[in-house]
């Protein structure tokens, strides 16, 4: 009777073993299935992946519109600056009419002054300066130098006369001043 109660334990044993011995070869089966990625896993990195490169497609989209918008702006800038600048030789005529009808008093004098004070007011609310710098030392970036001046003028290398006003905008020159220059010794 001994001997059947060994067997049957040697047997529940092996039961119980083999089970084990099962449930290792099923882990050795997952641990193959764990390397390869599930359904779940890969819809998951395609996700992210379409996450990623619509990130990317926004990003790159924001800047081509912030380019643009500083493309537009610049061109916008320089139209403005193209037609003030077109438009000098008007002023230039209208303060030269002016200047002929100076000591007269009639009705086409009062039209060129309301012009010309349309006209720069105009060019006020576009920000266009005059340059004028009678007097100061000469600087190329804003003056052409057009005839030499003598000392009893001026201090040499400065502007002594100005023959035609030059004008910027916004840090851009529209049109260089034309000056007569006192000569450095």
């Amino acid at each position: 009777m001994q001997e059947n109660e060994e067997l049957q334990e040697e047997m529940q044993v092996e039961n119980e073993a083999a089970p084990e011995t099962e449930e290792a070869g099923e882990g050795v089966q997952e641990s193959a299935e764990a390397k390869e990625p599930s359904e779940l896993e890969k819809a998951q990195a395609l996700a992210e992946e379409y996450l990623n490169l619509a990130q990317r497609v926004q990003a790159d989209f924001d800047n081509f519109r912030r380019r643009n918008a500083s493309v537009r702006a610049d061109a916008y800038a320089e139209g403005q600056r193209n037609v003030a600048a077109l438009l000098l030789g008007t002023l230039d005529n209208l303060e030269r009419a002016l200047e002929s009808a100076a000591g007269e008093e009639s009705p086409l004098k009062s039209g060129i002054e309301l012009t010309l004070k349309q006209m720069k007011d105009a060019y006020d609310k576009l920000g266009v300066t005059e340059i004028n710098r009678l007097g100061e030392k000469f600087d190329p970036n804003l003056e052409n130098a057009v005839m030499r001046g003598t000392p009893d003028e001026g201090e040499p290398g400065s502007v002594c006369m100005v023959l035609q006003k030059g004008y910027q905008m916004g840090g851009a020159v529209l049109r260089h001043a034309m000056v007569k220059v006192v000569p450095e010794d």
